[in-house]
Protein backbone atom coordinates (compact mmCIF):
# COMPACT_ATOMS: atom_id res chain seq x y z
CA UNK A 1 0.00 0.00 0.00
CA UNK A 2 2.84 2.54 1.03
CA UNK A 3 4.41 1.93 -1.90
CA UNK A 4 1.59 2.43 -3.91
CA UNK A 5 1.45 5.72 -2.38
CA UNK A 6 4.52 6.52 -3.05
CA UNK A 7 4.41 5.35 -7.12
CA UNK A 8 1.15 7.68 -6.72
CA UNK A 9 3.29 10.71 -5.68
CA UNK A 10 6.20 10.06 -8.26
CA UNK A 11 3.86 9.77 -11.40
CA UNK A 12 0.94 12.87 -9.92
CA UNK A 13 2.80 14.69 -8.17
CA UNK A 14 6.10 16.74 -9.46
CA UNK A 15 6.09 19.16 -6.67
CA UNK A 16 5.78 17.01 -3.70
CA UNK A 17 9.06 17.55 -1.55
CA UNK A 18 9.73 17.71 2.64
CA UNK A 19 8.97 20.81 3.81
CA UNK A 20 6.21 22.11 1.32
CA UNK A 21 2.38 20.33 1.22
CA UNK A 22 -0.64 21.22 -1.19
CA UNK A 23 -3.08 23.49 1.05
CA UNK A 24 -6.69 24.48 0.26
CA UNK A 25 -6.56 28.12 0.09
CA UNK A 26 -9.53 30.49 0.01
CA UNK A 27 -8.21 34.23 -0.10
CA UNK A 28 -5.70 35.68 -1.92
CA UNK A 29 -4.47 39.04 -0.70
CA UNK A 30 -3.28 41.67 -3.38
CA UNK A 31 -0.52 44.65 -2.78
CA UNK A 32 1.07 47.06 -4.80
CA UNK A 33 4.77 46.69 -4.99
CA UNK A 34 5.22 49.46 -2.08
CA UNK A 35 3.00 47.16 0.60
CA UNK A 36 -0.04 48.86 -0.35
CA UNK A 37 -3.34 46.83 -0.15
CA UNK A 38 -5.22 46.58 -2.89
CA UNK A 39 -7.65 43.89 -2.82
CA UNK A 40 -9.13 40.41 -1.65
CA UNK A 41 -9.28 37.92 -4.35
CA UNK A 42 -11.58 34.54 -3.53
CA UNK A 43 -10.44 31.12 -4.69
CA UNK A 44 -11.69 28.04 -4.96
CA UNK A 45 -15.24 27.80 -5.73
CA UNK A 46 -16.89 29.20 -2.85
CA UNK A 47 -17.28 25.95 -1.12
CA UNK A 48 -13.75 24.71 -0.98
CA UNK A 49 -10.92 26.53 -1.71
CA UNK A 50 -8.33 26.42 -4.24
CA UNK A 51 -5.44 23.82 -3.69
CA UNK A 52 -1.91 25.26 -4.30
CA UNK A 53 1.38 23.18 -3.98
CA UNK A 54 4.30 24.49 -2.69
CA UNK A 55 3.29 26.40 0.07
CA UNK A 56 5.73 26.03 3.34
CA UNK A 57 4.86 23.74 6.24
CA UNK A 58 6.49 24.65 9.16
CA UNK A 59 7.45 21.67 11.61
CA UNK A 60 7.14 21.31 15.48
CA UNK A 61 3.94 22.67 15.50
CA UNK A 62 3.21 20.63 18.73
CA UNK A 63 5.21 23.24 20.66
CA UNK A 64 2.56 25.74 20.13
CA UNK A 65 3.49 29.93 19.19
CA UNK A 66 4.57 28.90 15.51
CA UNK A 67 3.20 29.41 12.65
CA UNK A 68 3.85 28.22 8.89
CA UNK A 69 6.02 30.41 6.82
CA UNK A 70 4.09 32.65 4.40
CA UNK A 71 1.07 30.79 3.88
CA UNK A 72 -1.43 31.06 6.87
CA UNK A 73 -4.83 31.18 8.62
CA UNK A 74 -6.46 34.37 8.70
CA UNK A 75 -6.59 34.29 12.10
CA UNK A 76 -2.53 33.74 12.38
CA UNK A 77 -1.74 35.86 9.41
CA UNK A 78 -4.32 39.03 10.23
CA UNK A 79 -5.64 38.19 13.47
CA UNK A 80 -8.97 37.90 12.19
CA UNK A 81 -11.74 36.19 15.79
CA UNK A 82 -14.75 35.34 15.81
CA UNK A 83 -17.46 37.43 17.61
CA UNK A 84 -17.07 36.70 21.22
CA UNK A 85 -13.78 34.82 21.26
CA UNK A 86 -11.86 33.69 24.35
CA UNK A 87 -9.66 35.66 24.73
CA UNK A 88 -6.97 33.10 25.96
CA UNK A 89 -7.29 32.24 22.60
CA UNK A 90 -6.48 35.35 21.04
CA UNK A 91 -3.59 35.69 23.04
CA UNK A 92 -2.12 32.39 21.54
CA UNK A 93 -3.14 33.72 17.87
CA UNK A 94 -1.24 36.86 18.67
CA UNK A 95 1.85 34.36 19.56
CA UNK A 96 1.69 33.33 16.22
CA UNK A 97 1.01 36.51 14.88
CA UNK A 98 4.07 37.39 16.05
CA UNK A 99 6.27 34.29 14.81
CA UNK A 100 4.83 34.85 11.69
CA UNK A 101 6.21 38.58 10.97
CA UNK A 102 9.54 37.29 12.62
CA UNK A 103 9.68 34.74 10.44
CA UNK A 104 9.29 37.20 7.08
CA UNK A 105 11.30 39.75 8.43
CA UNK A 106 14.52 37.31 8.65
CA UNK A 107 13.42 36.14 4.69
CA UNK A 108 12.86 39.67 3.74
CA UNK A 109 16.86 40.32 5.04
CA UNK A 110 17.62 37.67 1.89
CA UNK A 111 14.89 37.87 0.09
CA UNK A 112 13.76 41.66 -0.45
CA UNK A 113 10.40 40.65 -2.40
CA UNK A 114 9.09 40.08 0.97
CA UNK A 115 10.03 43.65 2.56
CA UNK A 116 6.43 45.16 1.17
CA UNK A 117 4.71 41.93 3.07
CA UNK A 118 7.18 42.40 6.25
CA UNK A 119 5.54 46.67 6.05
CA UNK A 120 2.34 46.01 5.61
CA UNK A 121 1.97 43.75 8.32
CA UNK A 122 3.31 46.04 10.75
CA UNK A 123 1.12 48.72 9.64
CA UNK A 124 -2.08 48.73 11.75
CA UNK A 125 -3.98 50.87 9.43
CA UNK A 126 -3.48 48.87 6.50
CA UNK A 127 -3.93 45.31 8.53
CA UNK A 128 -7.27 47.18 9.43
CA UNK A 129 -8.27 47.78 5.92
CA UNK A 130 -7.08 44.04 5.35
CA UNK A 131 -9.53 42.70 8.14
CA UNK A 132 -12.54 44.44 7.20
CA UNK A 133 -12.29 43.35 3.28
CA UNK A 134 -12.15 39.84 5.02
CA UNK A 135 -15.46 40.50 7.49
CA UNK A 136 -17.15 41.90 4.20
CA UNK A 137 -16.05 38.69 2.40
CA UNK A 138 -17.59 36.85 5.64
CA UNK A 139 -13.75 34.83 5.97
CA UNK A 140 -13.45 32.84 8.31
CA UNK A 141 -10.72 32.42 10.78
CA UNK A 142 -9.56 29.06 9.37
CA UNK A 143 -9.71 30.14 6.11
CA UNK A 144 -5.95 30.24 4.49
CA UNK A 145 -4.45 33.12 2.21
CA UNK A 146 -1.86 33.77 0.91
CA UNK A 147 -0.12 37.01 -0.85
CA UNK A 148 0.38 38.58 -4.32
CA UNK A 149 2.71 41.40 -4.61
CA UNK A 150 2.63 43.50 -7.67
CA UNK A 151 0.89 40.18 -9.89
CA UNK A 152 3.57 37.71 -8.19
CA UNK A 153 2.37 34.93 -6.39
CA UNK A 154 5.06 35.03 -3.53
CA UNK A 155 5.33 31.39 -2.92
CA UNK A 156 6.08 30.20 -6.46
CA UNK A 157 8.81 32.75 -6.62
CA UNK A 158 12.32 30.25 -6.55
CA UNK A 159 14.34 32.48 -4.07
CA UNK A 160 11.58 32.53 -1.37
CA UNK A 161 11.32 28.54 -2.08
CA UNK A 162 15.19 28.63 -1.76
CA UNK A 163 15.48 30.27 1.79
CA UNK A 164 12.86 28.53 3.25
CA UNK A 165 14.81 25.25 2.29
CA UNK A 166 18.03 26.54 3.64
CA UNK A 167 16.05 28.00 6.90
CA UNK A 168 14.53 24.68 7.55
CA UNK A 169 17.23 22.37 6.96
CA UNK A 170 19.61 24.68 8.97
CA UNK A 171 16.70 24.73 12.00
CA UNK A 172 16.60 21.14 12.14
CA UNK A 173 20.09 20.36 11.83
CA UNK A 174 21.48 20.53 15.28
CA UNK A 175 21.98 17.95 17.82
CA UNK A 176 20.26 15.12 15.87
CA UNK A 177 18.00 14.43 12.74
CA UNK A 178 14.69 15.73 13.71
CA UNK A 179 11.13 14.33 12.85
CA UNK A 180 8.45 16.50 10.72
CA UNK A 181 7.46 17.71 14.15
CA UNK A 182 10.97 18.87 15.43
CA UNK A 183 11.42 16.07 17.59
CA UNK A 184 14.90 14.44 17.76
CA UNK A 185 15.21 10.54 15.95
CA UNK A 186 18.49 8.38 16.40
CA UNK A 187 21.35 9.63 14.74
CA UNK A 188 21.96 5.92 13.50
CA UNK A 189 20.93 5.07 9.64
CA UNK A 190 18.11 2.52 9.72
CA UNK A 191 16.97 0.41 6.25
CA UNK A 192 13.61 2.42 5.10
CA UNK A 193 10.34 0.65 6.06
CA UNK A 194 9.39 2.22 2.43
CA UNK A 195 12.17 2.40 -0.03
CA UNK A 196 14.89 -0.42 1.64
CA UNK A 197 17.71 2.16 1.60
CA UNK A 198 19.79 3.07 4.60
CA UNK A 199 18.91 6.53 5.61
CA UNK A 200 18.29 8.48 9.22
CA UNK A 201 14.73 7.70 10.31
CA UNK A 202 12.13 10.60 10.66
CA UNK A 203 10.98 10.19 14.46
CA UNK A 204 7.82 12.13 13.44
CA UNK A 205 5.87 11.56 10.50
CA UNK A 206 3.65 14.08 8.29
CA UNK A 207 0.20 14.50 9.24
CA UNK A 208 -2.64 13.50 7.01
CA UNK A 209 -5.41 16.12 6.60
CA UNK A 210 -9.06 15.84 5.39
CA UNK A 211 -10.36 13.30 7.22
CA UNK A 212 -12.21 15.64 10.14
CA UNK A 213 -15.34 14.73 9.02
CA UNK A 214 -14.74 10.96 9.76
CA UNK A 215 -13.46 10.90 13.11
CA UNK A 216 -10.38 12.56 12.26
CA UNK A 217 -8.92 15.84 13.61
CA UNK A 218 -8.97 19.11 12.05
CA UNK A 219 -5.22 19.52 12.96
CA UNK A 220 -4.34 16.42 10.89
CA UNK A 221 -3.77 13.02 11.75
CA UNK A 222 -1.22 11.02 11.34
CA UNK A 223 -0.59 7.19 9.34
CA UNK A 224 2.75 5.68 11.13
CA UNK A 225 3.17 6.88 14.72
CA UNK A 226 4.51 5.26 18.58
CA UNK A 227 3.82 7.47 21.05
CA UNK A 228 2.87 5.11 23.24
CA UNK A 229 5.64 2.52 24.79
CA UNK A 230 3.32 -0.26 24.15
CA UNK A 231 3.93 0.57 20.53
CA UNK A 232 7.50 0.49 20.68
CA UNK A 233 9.66 -2.54 20.75
CA UNK A 234 13.46 -3.63 21.14
CA UNK A 235 14.02 -0.19 22.53
CA UNK A 236 13.65 1.95 19.57
CA UNK A 237 11.69 5.15 19.63
CA UNK A 238 8.89 6.56 18.11
CA UNK A 239 8.35 6.09 14.32
CA UNK A 240 12.09 4.21 14.39
CA UNK A 241 9.62 0.95 14.82
CA UNK A 242 9.02 1.74 11.11
CA UNK A 243 11.40 3.49 9.94
CA UNK A 244 11.41 5.76 7.32
CA UNK A 245 13.50 8.81 5.73
CA UNK A 246 12.05 12.24 5.33
CA UNK A 247 11.36 11.75 1.80
CA UNK A 248 9.82 8.42 1.80
CA UNK A 249 7.57 9.89 4.74
CA UNK A 250 6.76 12.62 2.09
CA UNK A 251 5.82 10.98 -0.16
CA UNK A 252 3.03 8.33 0.91
CA UNK A 253 1.54 11.45 2.93
CA UNK A 254 1.58 13.61 -0.08
CA UNK A 255 -0.17 11.45 -2.15
CA UNK A 256 -2.77 10.60 0.88
CA UNK A 257 -3.48 13.92 1.41
CA UNK A 258 -3.74 14.63 -2.59
CA UNK A 259 -6.46 11.71 -3.16
CA UNK A 260 -8.54 12.69 0.15
CA UNK A 261 -9.02 15.70 -1.33
CA UNK A 262 -9.35 15.32 -5.08
CA UNK A 263 -10.15 11.49 -5.51
CA UNK A 264 -12.36 10.24 -2.28
CA UNK A 265 -16.07 9.94 -1.58
CA UNK A 266 -17.44 9.86 1.49
CA UNK A 267 -19.32 6.60 2.63
CA UNK A 268 -21.15 6.82 5.78
CA UNK A 269 -18.33 7.79 8.42
CA UNK A 270 -15.29 6.62 6.15
CA UNK A 271 -13.43 8.26 3.11
CA UNK A 272 -13.07 6.13 0.61
CA UNK A 273 -9.68 7.48 -1.47
CA UNK A 274 -8.80 5.30 -4.82
CA UNK A 275 -6.79 6.07 -7.95
CA UNK A 276 -5.65 3.98 -10.91
CA UNK A 277 -2.08 3.25 -12.17
CA UNK A 278 -2.55 4.83 -15.71
CA UNK A 279 -4.52 7.90 -16.23
CA UNK A 280 -8.50 6.86 -17.61
CA UNK A 281 -11.11 9.40 -18.72
CA UNK A 282 -13.40 10.63 -16.83
CA UNK A 283 -16.54 8.24 -18.41
CA UNK A 284 -14.58 5.25 -17.84
CA UNK A 285 -13.90 5.70 -14.08
CA UNK A 286 -16.17 3.07 -12.79
CA UNK A 287 -15.28 4.46 -8.82
CA UNK A 288 -17.05 6.90 -9.72
CA UNK A 289 -19.72 5.22 -11.49
CA UNK A 290 -20.19 3.45 -7.94
CA UNK A 291 -19.36 5.82 -5.34
CA UNK A 292 -20.80 9.11 -7.07
CA UNK A 293 -23.68 9.73 -10.01
CA UNK A 294 -24.50 13.09 -8.29
CA UNK A 295 -24.64 14.43 -11.90
CA UNK A 296 -28.39 14.40 -12.56
CA UNK A 297 -28.24 13.20 -15.84
CA UNK A 298 -25.81 10.84 -15.17
CA UNK A 299 -27.64 9.38 -12.53
CA UNK A 300 -30.62 9.02 -15.00
CA UNK A 301 -28.25 6.88 -17.14
CA UNK A 302 -28.07 3.36 -15.97
CA UNK A 303 -25.16 2.67 -14.70
CA UNK A 304 -25.49 -1.12 -15.00
CA UNK A 305 -25.34 -0.14 -18.23
CA UNK A 306 -21.84 1.63 -18.52
CA UNK A 307 -20.22 -0.85 -16.42
CA UNK A 308 -21.29 -4.01 -18.73
CA UNK A 309 -20.20 -1.65 -21.79
CA UNK A 310 -16.73 -1.31 -20.47
CA UNK A 311 -16.38 -4.96 -19.94
CA UNK A 312 -17.57 -6.24 -22.89
CA UNK A 313 -15.42 -3.82 -24.98
CA UNK A 314 -12.27 -5.32 -22.39
CA UNK A 315 -13.37 -8.81 -23.39
CA UNK A 316 -13.27 -8.78 -26.84
CA UNK A 317 -10.35 -6.11 -27.01
CA UNK A 318 -11.11 -2.59 -27.65
CA UNK A 319 -10.05 -1.59 -24.88
CA UNK A 320 -6.63 -2.91 -23.79
CA UNK A 321 -5.61 0.36 -22.27
CA UNK A 322 -8.34 -0.76 -19.60
CA UNK A 323 -7.53 -4.62 -19.33
CA UNK A 324 -3.88 -3.73 -18.66
CA UNK A 325 -4.95 -0.96 -15.95
CA UNK A 326 -4.88 -1.19 -12.42
CA UNK A 327 -6.98 0.44 -9.70
CA UNK A 328 -6.33 0.92 -5.85
CA UNK A 329 -8.88 1.72 -3.05
CA UNK A 330 -8.30 2.86 0.74
CA UNK A 331 -10.88 3.26 2.99
CA UNK A 332 -10.58 5.89 5.68
CA UNK A 333 -11.39 6.81 8.99
CA UNK A 334 -9.88 9.04 12.06
CA UNK A 335 -9.69 8.23 15.74
CA UNK A 336 -7.46 9.26 18.51
CA UNK A 337 -5.77 11.06 16.10
CA UNK A 338 -4.45 7.92 13.98
CA UNK A 339 -5.85 7.49 10.23
CA UNK A 340 -7.43 4.09 10.55
CA UNK A 341 -6.94 1.60 7.24
CA UNK A 342 -10.48 0.41 6.96
CA UNK A 343 -9.67 -1.49 4.10
CA UNK A 344 -7.29 -2.04 1.26
CA UNK A 345 -8.68 -3.25 -2.22
CA UNK A 346 -6.61 -3.33 -5.35
CA UNK A 347 -6.88 -5.35 -8.86
CA UNK A 348 -6.57 -5.90 -12.17
CA UNK A 349 -9.43 -3.30 -13.82
CA UNK A 350 -11.40 -5.76 -15.74
CA UNK A 351 -11.82 -7.58 -12.42
CA UNK A 352 -13.26 -4.10 -11.27
CA UNK A 353 -15.43 -3.66 -14.20
CA UNK A 354 -16.75 -7.54 -13.79
CA UNK A 355 -17.39 -6.33 -9.74
CA UNK A 356 -19.71 -3.44 -10.71
CA UNK A 357 -21.50 -5.01 -13.42
CA UNK A 358 -22.60 -7.99 -10.93
CA UNK A 359 -22.96 -5.35 -7.86
CA UNK A 360 -25.34 -3.15 -10.02
CA UNK A 361 -27.21 -6.86 -11.98
CA UNK A 362 -27.77 -8.59 -8.14
CA UNK A 363 -28.99 -5.25 -6.17
CA UNK A 364 -30.97 -4.34 -9.78
CA UNK A 365 -35.07 -4.60 -8.72
CA UNK A 366 -38.36 -3.20 -10.03
CA UNK A 367 -39.17 0.20 -9.44
CA UNK A 368 -42.64 0.59 -7.22
CA UNK A 369 -44.30 1.85 -10.34
CA UNK A 370 -43.20 -2.05 -11.60
CA UNK A 371 -42.95 -1.01 -14.80
CA UNK A 372 -39.26 -0.23 -15.13
CA UNK A 373 -35.83 -1.05 -12.65
CA UNK A 374 -35.22 1.27 -9.54
CA UNK A 375 -32.36 4.01 -10.15
CA UNK A 376 -28.62 1.78 -9.73
CA UNK A 377 -28.56 2.68 -5.97
CA UNK A 378 -25.01 4.05 -5.03
CA UNK A 379 -22.79 2.86 -2.40
CA UNK A 380 -24.27 4.93 0.38
CA UNK A 381 -27.68 4.42 -0.57
CA UNK A 382 -26.97 0.93 0.04
CA UNK A 383 -25.29 2.00 3.29
CA UNK A 384 -28.22 4.14 4.16
CA UNK A 385 -30.87 1.30 3.40
CA UNK A 386 -29.33 -0.07 6.53
CA UNK A 387 -29.90 2.14 9.06
CA UNK A 388 -32.70 5.07 10.26
CA UNK A 389 -29.62 7.88 9.41
CA UNK A 390 -26.22 7.68 8.06
CA UNK A 391 -24.79 8.80 11.05
CA UNK A 392 -25.88 5.77 12.91
CA UNK A 393 -23.90 3.56 10.51
CA UNK A 394 -20.48 2.21 12.25
CA UNK A 395 -17.41 2.44 10.19
CA UNK A 396 -16.88 -1.07 10.09
CA UNK A 397 -20.12 -2.08 8.29
CA UNK A 398 -19.72 0.80 5.88
CA UNK A 399 -15.94 -0.78 4.98
CA UNK A 400 -18.17 -4.16 4.93
CA UNK A 401 -20.40 -2.94 1.90
CA UNK A 402 -17.60 -1.65 -0.28
CA UNK A 403 -15.68 -4.57 -0.07
CA UNK A 404 -18.79 -6.81 -1.04
CA UNK A 405 -18.96 -4.68 -4.30
CA UNK A 406 -15.37 -4.79 -5.31
CA UNK A 407 -14.77 -8.35 -4.54
CA UNK A 408 -18.24 -9.99 -5.54
CA UNK A 409 -18.29 -11.33 -1.57
CA UNK A 410 -21.86 -12.84 -0.36
CA UNK A 411 -24.00 -10.42 1.44
CA UNK A 412 -23.93 -11.50 5.25
CA UNK A 413 -26.75 -12.55 6.62
CA UNK A 414 -26.88 -9.59 9.60
CA UNK A 415 -26.53 -7.14 6.92
CA UNK A 416 -29.62 -8.88 4.88
CA UNK A 417 -31.66 -9.03 8.68
CA UNK A 418 -30.79 -5.31 9.54
CA UNK A 419 -32.34 -3.86 5.97
CA UNK A 420 -35.39 -6.35 6.43
CA UNK A 421 -35.78 -4.48 9.68
CA UNK A 422 -36.00 -1.09 8.20
CA UNK A 423 -38.33 -2.09 5.84
CA UNK A 424 -40.41 -3.45 8.24
CA UNK A 425 -39.96 0.07 10.37
CA UNK A 426 -40.92 1.95 7.15
CA UNK A 427 -43.96 0.01 6.16
CA UNK A 428 -45.28 0.53 9.86
CA UNK A 429 -44.26 4.02 9.67
CA UNK A 430 -45.96 4.74 6.03
CA UNK A 431 -42.42 5.56 4.73
CA UNK A 432 -41.78 4.97 1.32
CA UNK A 433 -39.91 2.37 0.12
CA UNK A 434 -35.99 2.33 -0.41
CA UNK A 435 -35.37 0.39 -3.55
CA UNK A 436 -31.69 -0.34 -2.89
CA UNK A 437 -32.84 -1.42 0.52
CA UNK A 438 -35.04 -3.95 -1.27
CA UNK A 439 -32.03 -4.48 -3.27
CA UNK A 440 -30.38 -5.45 -0.88
CA UNK A 441 -32.65 -7.89 0.05
CA UNK A 442 -32.36 -9.49 -3.25
CA UNK A 443 -28.89 -9.40 -3.89
CA UNK A 444 -28.54 -11.76 -0.19
CA UNK A 445 -30.47 -14.49 -2.08
CA UNK A 446 -29.03 -13.97 -5.99
CA UNK A 447 -25.43 -14.73 -4.24
CA UNK A 448 -26.60 -17.77 -2.40
CA UNK A 449 -27.56 -18.94 -5.26
CA UNK A 450 -30.64 -18.84 -5.89
CA UNK A 451 -31.62 -18.77 -9.42
CA UNK A 452 -35.33 -17.71 -9.03
CA UNK A 453 -35.14 -14.67 -7.82
CA UNK A 454 -35.51 -12.07 -10.23
CA UNK A 455 -35.77 -8.11 -10.39
CA UNK A 456 -39.58 -8.30 -11.11
CA UNK A 457 -42.18 -10.42 -9.81
CA UNK A 458 -41.50 -14.46 -10.73
CA UNK A 459 -44.76 -16.29 -10.14
CA UNK A 460 -43.03 -19.30 -10.26
CA UNK A 461 -40.51 -19.00 -7.67
CA UNK A 462 -40.44 -22.28 -5.61
CA UNK A 463 -40.04 -21.13 -2.14
CA UNK A 464 -43.71 -20.46 -0.20
CA UNK A 465 -42.95 -17.92 2.05
CA UNK A 466 -42.25 -15.31 -1.29
CA UNK A 467 -45.92 -16.36 -2.17
CA UNK A 468 -46.84 -15.55 1.51
CA UNK A 469 -45.71 -12.41 1.23
CA UNK A 470 -47.43 -11.87 -2.23
CA UNK A 471 -51.31 -13.07 -0.80
CA UNK A 472 -50.52 -10.78 1.94
CA UNK A 473 -49.88 -7.57 -1.24
CA UNK A 474 -52.93 -9.02 -2.78
CA UNK A 475 -55.61 -8.65 0.13
CA UNK A 476 -53.91 -5.99 1.13
CA UNK A 477 -55.00 -4.56 -1.76
CA UNK A 478 -58.28 -5.87 -1.62
CA UNK A 479 -59.15 -4.45 1.35
CA UNK A 480 -58.10 -0.76 -0.05
CA UNK A 481 -60.55 -0.97 -3.27
CA UNK A 482 -62.79 -2.46 -1.10
CA UNK A 483 -62.74 0.23 1.84
CA UNK A 484 -60.69 3.34 0.86
CA UNK A 485 -58.10 4.18 3.49
CA UNK A 486 -58.63 3.06 6.38
CA UNK A 487 -55.56 4.57 8.51
CA UNK A 488 -54.29 1.04 9.98
CA UNK A 489 -54.94 -1.48 7.45
CA UNK A 490 -54.12 -5.27 6.90
CA UNK A 491 -49.92 -4.29 6.33
CA UNK A 492 -49.99 -1.60 9.82
CA UNK A 493 -51.96 -4.68 11.63
CA UNK A 494 -50.97 -7.69 10.30
CA UNK A 495 -47.51 -7.21 8.78
CA UNK A 496 -45.10 -8.23 11.29
CA UNK A 497 -47.11 -11.07 12.34
CA UNK A 498 -47.70 -12.63 9.09
CA UNK A 499 -43.83 -12.79 7.57
CA UNK A 500 -43.38 -14.69 11.13
CA UNK A 501 -46.33 -16.83 11.02
CA UNK A 502 -47.85 -16.97 7.69
CA UNK A 503 -49.74 -20.30 8.60
CA UNK A 504 -51.71 -18.50 11.42
CA UNK A 505 -52.33 -15.59 9.62
CA UNK A 506 -52.89 -16.19 6.19
CA UNK A 507 -55.95 -18.16 6.35
CA UNK A 508 -57.45 -15.49 8.36
CA UNK A 509 -57.17 -12.74 6.37
CA UNK A 510 -58.19 -14.92 3.34
CA UNK A 511 -61.56 -15.73 4.93
CA UNK A 512 -61.83 -12.44 5.91
CA UNK A 513 -61.76 -11.20 1.80
CA UNK A 514 -64.62 -12.73 1.00
CA UNK A 515 -66.91 -9.61 3.26
CA UNK A 516 -64.17 -7.03 0.68
CA UNK A 517 -64.96 -9.15 -2.34
CA UNK A 518 -68.75 -7.98 -1.42
CA UNK A 519 -68.34 -4.33 -1.76
CA UNK A 520 -66.60 -4.71 -5.30
CA UNK A 521 -68.50 -4.17 -8.66
CA UNK A 522 -68.78 -8.10 -10.08
CA UNK A 523 -65.99 -6.92 -12.74
CA UNK A 524 -63.31 -5.35 -9.97
CA UNK A 525 -64.49 -8.73 -7.63
CA UNK A 526 -63.56 -11.18 -10.35
CA UNK A 527 -60.12 -9.29 -10.89
CA UNK A 528 -59.35 -9.86 -7.46
CA UNK A 529 -61.08 -13.43 -6.76
CA UNK A 530 -58.28 -14.21 -10.05
CA UNK A 531 -55.24 -13.15 -8.51
CA UNK A 532 -56.21 -14.77 -5.05
CA UNK A 533 -56.72 -17.97 -6.68
CA UNK A 534 -53.40 -17.81 -8.79
CA UNK A 535 -51.33 -16.84 -5.50
CA UNK A 536 -52.93 -19.49 -3.57
CA UNK A 537 -52.51 -22.14 -5.70
CA UNK A 538 -48.54 -21.68 -6.32
CA UNK A 539 -48.67 -21.94 -2.22
CA UNK A 540 -51.47 -24.80 -1.82
CA UNK A 541 -50.95 -26.69 1.07
CA UNK A 542 -47.61 -25.44 1.50
CA UNK A 543 -48.05 -22.26 3.96
CA UNK A 544 -45.23 -22.49 6.88
CA UNK A 545 -46.31 -22.09 10.26
CA UNK A 546 -43.39 -19.89 11.08
CA UNK A 547 -40.28 -18.61 8.68
CA UNK A 548 -37.37 -18.05 9.65
CA UNK A 549 -35.03 -15.09 9.00
CA UNK A 550 -34.44 -15.97 5.27
CA UNK A 551 -37.95 -16.92 5.18
CA UNK A 552 -39.12 -13.34 6.23
CA UNK A 553 -36.76 -12.04 3.40
CA UNK A 554 -38.24 -14.25 0.81
CA UNK A 555 -41.47 -12.91 2.65
CA UNK A 556 -40.83 -9.15 2.35
CA UNK A 557 -39.84 -9.76 -1.91
CA UNK A 558 -42.41 -11.29 -2.30
CA UNK A 559 -44.61 -8.50 -0.99
CA UNK A 560 -42.77 -6.05 -2.24
CA UNK A 561 -42.88 -7.44 -6.19
CA UNK A 562 -46.08 -8.10 -6.04
CA UNK A 563 -47.55 -4.22 -5.29
CA UNK A 564 -45.46 -3.46 -7.71
CA UNK A 565 -46.48 -5.60 -10.83
CA UNK A 566 -50.50 -5.00 -9.42
CA UNK A 567 -49.18 -1.11 -9.92
CA UNK A 568 -47.90 -1.84 -12.76
CA UNK A 569 -51.07 -3.58 -14.69
CA UNK A 570 -52.69 -0.77 -13.09
CA UNK A 571 -50.51 1.87 -15.37
CA UNK A 572 -51.02 -1.07 -18.60
CA UNK A 573 -54.57 -0.30 -18.30
CA UNK A 574 -54.59 3.26 -18.26
CA UNK A 575 -51.99 3.14 -21.13
CA UNK A 576 -53.89 0.87 -23.34
CA UNK A 577 -58.11 0.98 -22.38
CA UNK A 578 -59.28 -0.85 -25.00
CA UNK A 579 -57.62 -3.97 -23.64
CA UNK A 580 -58.82 -6.16 -21.11
CA UNK A 581 -61.91 -4.82 -19.51
CA UNK A 582 -62.85 -6.51 -17.00
CA UNK A 583 -59.61 -5.24 -15.30
CA UNK A 584 -60.33 -1.96 -13.42
CA UNK A 585 -58.23 1.07 -14.29
CA UNK A 586 -57.77 1.83 -9.91
CA UNK A 587 -56.50 -1.54 -9.04
CA UNK A 588 -54.10 -0.42 -6.75
CA UNK A 589 -52.77 3.17 -4.84
CA UNK A 590 -51.56 6.08 -5.76
CA UNK A 591 -47.91 6.97 -6.08
CA UNK A 592 -47.26 7.70 -2.51
CA UNK A 593 -49.25 4.68 -1.21
CA UNK A 594 -47.44 2.17 -2.97
CA UNK A 595 -46.25 0.64 0.21
CA UNK A 596 -49.20 1.36 2.25
CA UNK A 597 -52.39 -0.80 1.22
Amino acid sequence: MLNELAEYTKKHLADAEPGFTTRSVHWSVELAADGRFLNLVPLGDGKRGEALSRCPNMHGMNAGGKAHFLIESTQSAALLFKKGEDEKKKQSAAQRHAYFISMLDKAANGVPILTPLVRMLRDETVMDALRTALEGHKAKPTDWLTWRIAGRELRQQPEVQQWWRAWRAADLAPSAVRGSEGDAAATDAMVCFLTGIAGAPLATHPKITGLSGVGGLSMGDVLVGFDKSAFTSYGLDKSANAAMTEDAAQQYSAALNDLIANRSYRLANTLVAYWYRDSIPPDDDLMALLMGMEDEEQAEARASITARRLLDAIRVGKRTDLGDNRFFALTLSGAGGRVMIRDWINGRFDDLATAVTAWFDDLAISAPTGDNLGRDPKLLGVCAALVRELKDLPPPTAATVWRLALKQLPIPQALMAQALARFRVGLLKDEPVRTARMGLIKAYFVRKGDTHMTAYLNPDHPEPAYHCGRLLAVLASLQRAALGDVGAGIVQRYYVAASQTPGLILGRLASNARNHLGKLKPGLAWWYEERVADVMSRLGDRAPRILDLEGQGLFALGYYQQLAALRSDRKAKTDNPEQDQDQPADTNYTEDDVHNA
